[in-house]
């Protein structure tokens, strides 16, 4: 997966990656020169007592050096160019793949691990190539060659690599062995330590209201120590292998020495030459380590980056169809007919059988318990989901039939929960970034219907008053009041046929969801209206009332009609409305 992942990006930069591999070539070629340039001032210039050789030899090796660090130079900026290149390409795709993704998706992931996929186990993949270019490119150029380099220095005293690259490979590949699980448990639990983080600060409120936070600090010093458990065994491993490796390091150069001198006095070999073999031992050792290293990065990596292929090679159950139908010419009506939603893990459907009609201008009410069905019959008619059985219908066609994008462009949706994103009003309203691109007019307009004029007159910037992420700088209601402004104004554009408000009038006191409710007929004629609700209140005027319970309409008509006919929406009402104010 992890090659997979990689060459898609890489393959059509194939120019770029020639030019690494060609610099890495030259500099590696003028590093293995330097220690034989040096062995023969040694032999031929200081020894000798030949100054110019020593001159001369010596202005060679300070332009190998000068070449040797154009190369190096060159070959990292592209390598890293090439590296963070990779690393937006696959952020781009996992986030272009996660917005196609419908409820069953999001479900199997979850939001942290998500998360974690798209920044840090992106950031592993990316450091993996980077350090190939810079790395794994160098490192057999410099093993080999030094071990032929040294060779030509003397071929007798190089027999010691046929004991000192073994010993020093095999430990290495048992430290590899060794770290490749760990990695691969460490990202599990960066995933853990992501979600916990992201309850405890979606949450804090909740917390502090019920007095868990000892209840939540237990629950992430667990997974906190998980997380250090898995750190100390890996930073272990590596406390262990460097000082081994040092170790091997140290009795090889000794080794040279002391068989090196004895050759030296034999007269088999030169001063210059030993001191150019202890070099070419450090280079060929420094290769064997380098390629450790990177194998020790490569499982990690590995595991980023199935992790990863995990997101874009997941099937999206909502996709368009390979000819999609046109959207038929607003204004078109929504339908559903015996349509039933039940998940693959369920023992009994969530919606059971619902046929419901949203005529143009009319008002559509759906009230029912918790976990009656109400929002995922909301998320039905945006295809958030797709019936098992039965159809959802706009203008005619079945809806499976149109481009999932497309369809959603016919509705507009106040969530249950409200969410803002980081701009201005004027941004948000308009969910535009730039001012050519938005509408003051319609904007303000769609604020006071929204009942969100008089708190926006009063702060110092107006539309351009700056909205934190989530829109934690304001209140409650008026969060729920901009995101309702936000539907509206794409509903006043004239080719939204269903405006969906699912359950986005708790957070408003009775009178603001009263003036809302009186301004939607005139601030967006000829649209649907669809309003998911908890309140009686809010409902009771509804041109019709749909009454879910356990997933099954029991009831459907007007405020009159089912005070007489359901006894559920007697119970519902005889729970909040007084026998007076229920007439």
């Amino acid at each position: 997966m992890l090659l997979h992942l990689t060459w898609d990006y890489l393959r059509r930069r194939k120019v770029r990656i020639a030019a690494v591999i060609v610099l890495q070539l030259i500099q590696s070629i003028a590093s293995l020169w330097l220690p034989a340039l040096n062995a023969a001032i040694i032999n031929d210039g200081v020894l000798k007592a030949d100054i110019p050789v020593i001159w001369q030899l010596g202005a060679v090796m300070l332009g190998v050096t000068v070449l040797q660090v154009f190369a190096i130079s060159s070959a990292i900026y592209f390598g890293a160019e090439l590296a963070m290149g990779l690393g937006h390409h696959l952020r781009s795709e996992v986030f272009e793949k996660v917005q196609a993704f419908g409820r069953a998706e999001l479900h199997r992931f979850g939001p942290a691990s998500l998360i974690t996929r798209s920044t840090n186990d992106v950031s592993q993949v990316q450091m993996v190539v980077h350090m190939t270019f810079t790395i794994i490119v160098m490192a057999p150029i410099m093993g080999i060659g030094g071990i032929i380099m040294a060779a030509a220095q003397d071929v007798a005293l190089s027999g010691l690599f046929v004991i000192i690259v073994p010993v020093l490979g095999l430990f290495t590949f048992s430290m590899i062995v060794r770290l490749g699980p760990l990695y691969e448990v460490q990202q599990k639990r960066v995933d853990t330590i992501n979600r916990l983080l992201r309850e405890q600060l979606t949450g804090v409120r909740v917390i502090r209201a019920f007095l868990r936070q000892q209840a939540q600090k237990l629950r992430f010093q667990k997974a906190n120590n998980e997380m250090r458990e898995v750190w100390l065994k890996i930073g272990t491993t590596w406390a262990f292998m460097m000082p081994v490796i040092q170790m091997i390091v140290g009795l090889s150069s000794v080794a040279i020495v002391w068989f090196g001198g004895h050759r030296i006095e034999d007269g088999g070999m030169e001063v210059g030459s030993l001191i150019a073999f202890i070099n070419y031992l450090m280079q060929i050792l420094m290769a064997i380590m380098m390629s450790a290293m990177m194998f020790m990065m490569v499982p990690r990596a590995r595991v980023s980056a199935n992790r990863i292929g995990a997101v874009l090679g997941t099937d999206v159950a909502i996709v368009a169809p390979t000819e999609p139908a046109s959207l038929p010419p607003s204004p078109a009506e929504f339908r559903l007919e015996s349509a039933t939603v039940q998940y693959d893990d369920a023992d009994r459907p969530v919606l059971d059988s619902i046929d419901i009609r949203f005529p143009p201008g009319s008002t559509t009410a759906l009230v029912g318990g918790t976990g009656s069905g109400k929002t995922t019959l909301a998320h039905l008619l945006s295809r958030m989901v797709d019936p098992a059985s039965g159809t959802v219908i706009l203008g005619g066609i079945d809806v499976r039939g149109f481009d999932p994008a497309e369809l959603r462009t016919r509705i507009a949706l106040v969530p249950q929960k409200a969410y803002l994103f980081a701009g201005t009003i004027a941004t948000t309203v308009s969910g535009q970034r730039r001012a050519t691109e938005f509408d003051d007019a319609r904007i303000w307009k769609a604020l006071d219907a929204a009942q969100a004029t008089e708190f926006v007159t009063k702060l110092d910037d107006g539309l351009e008053s700056r909205i934190d992420p989530g829109g934690r700088n304001l209140s409650g209601g008026q969060r729920q009041r901009l995101t309702i402004a936000r539907a509206l104004y794409r509903a006043m554009a004239g080719d939204v046929d269903l405006v969906i408000f699912d359950d986005s009038f708790s957070a408003l006191d009775f009178a603001t969801d009263q003036r809302l409710r009186h301004a939607l007929p005139d601030a967006i004629p000829g649209v649907a209206v669809l309003i998911v609700a908890q309140r009686i209140s809010t409902i009771r005027h509804a041109d019709q009332i749909v009454v879910l319970d356990g997933g099954q309409d029991v009831g459907q008509g007007t405020h009159d009609e089912l005070m007489e006919s359901c006894p559920t929406y007697r119970e519902i009402v005889a729970s909040q409305l007084s026998a007076e104010e229920a007439a």
